[in-house]
């Protein structure tokens, strides 16, 4: 079976960040397959690199990027959401006339598009967050 698995709660509150990635370990654990990860509205900060957690927490972006790095699933973040939260790759920051990138390792950013594609791709679409 193909899974989308649609990430959209603030990765540092009520956990859905993390329960998001066991799920997608689950999955592949299972012999499943992940067409991609979508990270929307809230769910983008699981891509920004420079969130720093507690220390005593897990790190979500830290988790996420390497569960991307080995598993080679797709990490997409939407540009819009990426954008009013300060959330931008190269091109992005250069286009903005920004100092610098703040994405984390493994994601790309993109649109809405890149998720309507992996609804259609996918024989499930787990949506994770408010």
């Amino acid at each position: 079976m193909k899974f989308t698995i649609l990430v959209k709660g603030v990765p540092c509150s009520a956990g859905s960040s993390l329960s998001a990635l066991h799920y997608a370990q689950a999955v592949l654990a299972q012999g499943h397959e992940i067409y991609r990860v979508f990270f929307y509205q809230d769910g983008v900060g699981s891509a920004n690199a420079l969130a720093i957690p507690p220390q005593d927490e897990t790190d979500p972006v830290k988790a996420w990027s390497e569960f991307g790095r080995t598993s080679g699933v797709e990490l997409v973040a939407c540009i819009a959401s990426c954008l009013r939260r300060g959330i931008l790759d190269e091109t992005e920051a250069e286009r903005y006339q920004k100092p610098n990138a703040s994405i984390a390792q493994g994601f790309t950013i993109s649109g809405l598009g890149q998720l309507i594609d992996a609804c259609l791709e996918s024989d499930r679409v787990i949506s994770f967050g408010g």
